[in-house]
């Protein structure tokens, strides 16, 4: 899956939600299941997600929506295979933006 966020440093839920194409309560779930999503929070309890959350997110939702893990199948993957499994997210992430770019190449043709 390949999300369209803006750069920034702080992504409110609402965004982050829309890119992922999910309700903003799985994201508040996800949130309070995994351990490695930890939104700041500001002072009326607005969640703040930085790039690294988005990161993160990006990996809980390709093992539990694209792969089928359980959530709990999917929180031990990340304790016990978390460098491997982000190694190998991160180089299917650069492949499919590449196949991205050449197929849009070929419709220009």
């Amino acid at each position: 899956m390949h999300i369209e966020l803006p750069e920034k440093r702080y992504y409110n839920i609402g965004e982050v939600a829309r890119a992922f194409n999910v309700n903003t309560s799985l994201i508040r779930f996800w949130e309070k299941e995994f351990d490695v999503l930890r939104p700041k929070k500001n002072a009326k309890g607005n969640r703040r997600f930085t790039p690294e959350d988005i990161k993160n997110l990006q990996l809980i939702y390709h093992l539990v929506k694209e792969r089928g893990f359980t959530l709990e199948g999917a929180k031990t993957h990340l304790k016990e295979e978390k460098h491997k499994t982000l190694s190998n997210f991160e180089i299917i992430r650069k492949l499919e933006n590449i196949k991205a770019s050449l197929l849009k190449i070929k419709d220009a043709l």
